[in-house]
């Protein structure tokens, strides 16, 4: 069965960091583009970056620009999302994806990748 797993998520305080994993599970993500999301209550899934399959990273989401920065290691068949000096509007629901049709691009499109991983909560509070 295909999936991804995250893990990785849980309570910090403001100004703390976290590192989020997203696991494939039954295919090698060398091929995919990987992206992470965030859902916070009461608000629309948000875009946060994305890395190709040669390693370009893209960020989209200004709110994160500097503190957060996605790699990958294609030997642990997983990408990172480190995420440093969290705030308080970071808590929310945070998933990866997986899209091989990208090539060595991304895409800020949800709708566009192939798998989703289940989430995983992080909170920010003190």
């Amino acid at each position: 069965q295909l999936q991804l797993v995250e893990s990785g998520g849980g309570l910090v305080q403001p100004g703390g960091s976290l590192r989020l994993s997203c696991a494939g599970s039954g295919f090698s993500l060398d091929y995919y583009s990987v992206g992470w999301f965030r859902q916070a209550p009461g608000k629309e899934r948000e875009v946060l970056q994305c890395i190709g399959v040669g390693g370009h990273a893209l960020n989209y989401a200004d709110s994160v620009k500097g503190r957060f920065t996605i790699s990958r290691d294609n030997a642990k068949n997983t990408v990172y999302l480190q995420m440093n000096d969290l705030k308080p509007d970071g808590t929310a629901v945070y998933l990866c994806a997986a899209d091989r049709g990208l090539g060595l691009g991304c895409s800020s499109d949800g709708r566009t990748y192939d798998y989703w991983g289940q989430g995983t909560q992080v909170t920010v509070s003190s």
